[in-house]
């Protein structure tokens, strides 16, 4: 099915927003009529340029307060309709998305409403053009799907159906069951369909619907369910995001575009329009890549906390360092950012990297080119949201009898000459924390579901001393592959943005104090943190003492507990060493407001 998108759900110029839409691969677009009005072009300029990039103009939008008023005012409106008709047919649209009314003069008549709709849509229908009648949420006396197909029904006019909106229909908390009465619409008489999603939340619908919606994946709504149910009824027009976002009207368009276009792709693969490569879910975390221009800081970190140099690659300057299971590489070549020491990369353990990276690229994401000196092993790559490199390394590259074996990453690197390290109990890599650009939060979410096929855990707000951060978890089934995923209380500096690695240890306590005696710094923590936690729980005796000496933090849920502490930050990035013991599923986010006020002052 083709896919379109609402010029309002974009930033910039109508210029820019249908450039935007374009080279993200919308077929079509629904232009906003205040999009038009700011324009400089004309409706012809509009009209050509659309027809340049590729793209049909599936709708014009919106008409407002028509129906159901006083005949004077329904004659001014018939005036307002014919100037909008006749600007449709210079620029090129076919369709106009009518709203229910919500002036105060609207009446409670169904019969008036119906026979000034027909009489609009025999207007529309001298210009060729098509009235779509739309519920809003919060309309005055037509707020729900239902209501809206029976006065269109009622009118019986040709020119005149329905258009359904995901949101107004499923803002309203409908039960599944209700959905079913949009089987009951003849397929033709849908004129358009409209999707987006959004978090759930308690607040009024109109201030809902202005400010929070995204793009369907995003959020809390059953859209996929809601399409299966409109396609069931014979629906085949365009599939078209109508998304108002404030976030979204800030952000660059063009990737903005992307997000929205992939939101589409996922939503059409779960409900049954199109196949797409299946997911390649990781198995777990084989490495992270640091880069930095200077190593001594990072290396300095790295053996305080037990890793060993082990090896370097062959035609790069990229040290690997390795405790356990846990990888970490230390890049000081071109790829060096000017913010110090930084997250750029995380390998990803796959039974199928193939796979994932064909996963990875029908979704939109960037694949990403590598040089490779001959020798190097092949290793599909693509780029997040935020710009990290995800990299796909087979989970076991001795391939079985009689196949051909899988490129194995380490096969790069050299090992060299070190002295052994005394290890501090690290196991492997527990989980990765990575803060997000305020702006792709959402797009960060819905990229890790759908191309990685993690699973996400709800949202999670933490205090911060200058607002709030917001927080949402992906994992796979086994936990062997934890991103807590983050963003900022407010637009900030990229500079700003700090990550972290988390640690497994079966031994929290040895852990932190074989890296104190090594020459490490443990982020200290406010005594009134720790009397806190004598009030919350009890402890055998001295252990509260020695989590107050090693700054260790405490949570627990109904699985387990969790034990963890910090080092102090290097650049951009910093460690946790974590401590899970009886199936503990959470993050310690209870602890995060202490951890954030902790690190401010310890700039």
């Amino acid at each position: 099915m083709r896919t379109s998108i609402a010029t309002v759900s974009l930033s910039g110029s109508l210029t820019e927003k249908l450039t935007a839409a374009s080279r993200a691969g919308f077929d079509g677009v629904e232009i906003f009529e205040n999009d038009l009005l700011a324009s400089p072009l004309t409706p012809e300029d509009i009209r050509a340029r659309c027809a340049d990039l590729g793209l049909s103009i599936d709708l014009y939008q919106p008409m407002r307060d028509i129906e159901a008023v006083p005949p004077e005012e329904f004659a001014r409106n018939l005036r307002r309709a014919r100037h909008k008709f006749e600007l449709m047919s210079r620029l090129g649209a076919d369709t106009v998305l009518v709203c229910s009314s919500v002036s105060p003069l609207a009446e409670d008549d169904d019969a008036l409403a119906a026979a000034q709709l027909s009489q609009l849509a025999q207007l529309a229908q001298d210009f060729g053009i098509r009235v779509a009648y739309e519920a809003l949420a919060w309309g005055r006396h037509v707020n729900t799907y239902d209501h809206a197909w029976r006065i269109v029904e009622a009118a019986g006019h040709p020119a005149l159906g329905t258009c359904l909106d995901s949101f107004h229909i499923l803002a309203r908390g409908s039960d599944p069951k209700d959905l079913e009465g949009l089987a009951d619409i003849p397929g033709e008489k849908i004129f358009f369909l409209q999707l987006a999603d959004a978090p759930l939340m308690a607040m009024d619908v109109l201030q809902w619907s202005r400010h929070y919606r995204c793009f369907p994946g995003q959020g809390g709504l059953d859209v996929t369910g809601l399409l299966r149910h409109v396609i069931a009824a014979g629906y085949r027009g365009p599939l078209s995001l109508e998304v108002f976002n404030d976030v979204f009207r800030q952000a660059e368009a063009g990737p903005t575009a992307v997000d929205a276009h992939r939101s589409l792709l996922v939503l059409k693969e779960a409900a049954g329009l199109a196949a797409l490569p299946a997911p390649v879910v990781p198995t777990g975390a084989a490495f992270v890549e640091l880069v930095t221009a200077d190593a001594e800081p990072a290396s300095a970190l790295l053996g305080a906390l037990g890793f060993a140099r082990t090896a370097r690659h062959r035609s790069k300057p990229v040290d690997l360092w390795q405790q356990g299971e846990a990888r970490v590489l230390v890049n000081t070549g071109p790829a060096a950012r000017r913010h110090g020491t930084s997250l750029a990369a995380v390998g990803l353990e796959s039974p199928d990297p193939a796979g994932a990276a064909r996963r990875a690229e029908s979704l939109l994401a960037p694949v990403l080119p590598r040089r490779r000196a001959p020798g190097d092993a092949p290793l599909d790559a693509v780029a997040a949201p935020d710009g990290t490199e995800l990299f796909f390394v087979a989970t076991d590259p001795v391939a079985a009898e009689g196949e051909p074996e899988l490129p194995d990453w380490r096969a790069d690197f050299v090992d060299v000459p070190h002295q052994d390290a005394t290890p501090h109990g690290v196991t492997r890599i527990d989980h990765l924390a990575l803060t997000q650009p305020w702006h792709e939060f959402d797009e960060a979410v819905l990229f890790h579901r759908s191309v990685l096929g993690l699973h996400a855990q709800e949202s999670v707000d933490v205090a911060d001393p200058y607002g709030l951060h917001r927080s949402r978890a992906v994992s796979n089934a086994d936990g062997s592959v934890r991103i807590a995923l983050g963003v900022g209380p407010a637009p900030t500096d990229d500079g700003a943005r700090a990550q972290h690695i988390a640690l497994a240890t079966d031994d929290v306590v040895a852990t932190a104090r074989a890296f104190l005696a090594a020459g490490g710094r443990l982020l200290s923590l406010p005594a009134n943190y720790h009397d806190d936690l004598a009030a919350r729980y009890a402890f055998a005796d001295g252990e509260l003492e020695t989590y107050r000496e090693l700054s260790i933090l405490y949570d627990r849920d109904a699985h387990g507990e969790f034990r963890h502490c910090y080092t102090h930050t290097v650049g951009r990035v910093f460690f946790e060493l974590v401590q899970r013991d009886g199936g503990y599923r959470g993050y310690g986010a209870r602890n995060a407001p202490v951890r954030l006020a902790a690190q401010h002052a310890a700039r």
